[in-house]
């Protein structure tokens, strides 16, 4: 167990951050797992935006990697392209 005042305040503050982390990438991968399911291409093209931008969010904060963001932005886009 941590001894300092600091070192409590930040296990508490991380684990406040890991749920918040852990919620918003959870609720983005539903999300894609809603766009790869959609069946129309209208559907699909209301979703792709949103989709993105929670992607490139989870990117900036550090939560999933920059790399992985664009990867699964770009196969999105093409599975929304070929509907």
């Amino acid at each position: 167990m941590a001894n300092h005042k600091s070192a409590i305040k930040r296990i508490r503050a991380n684990a406040t951050k890991r749920l918040r982390n852990r919620y918003q990438a959870k609720t983005t991968r539903t999300f894609v797992k809603r766009l790869r399911n959609a069946v129309s291409k209208e559907e699909a093209l209301a979703l792709l935006p949103k989709v993105t931008s929670m992607l490139d969010r989870l990117a900036k904060k550090n939560v999933i990697h920059k790399n992985k963001a664009a990867n699964n932005k770009s196969k999105l886009t093409k599975f929304v392209n070929s509907l």
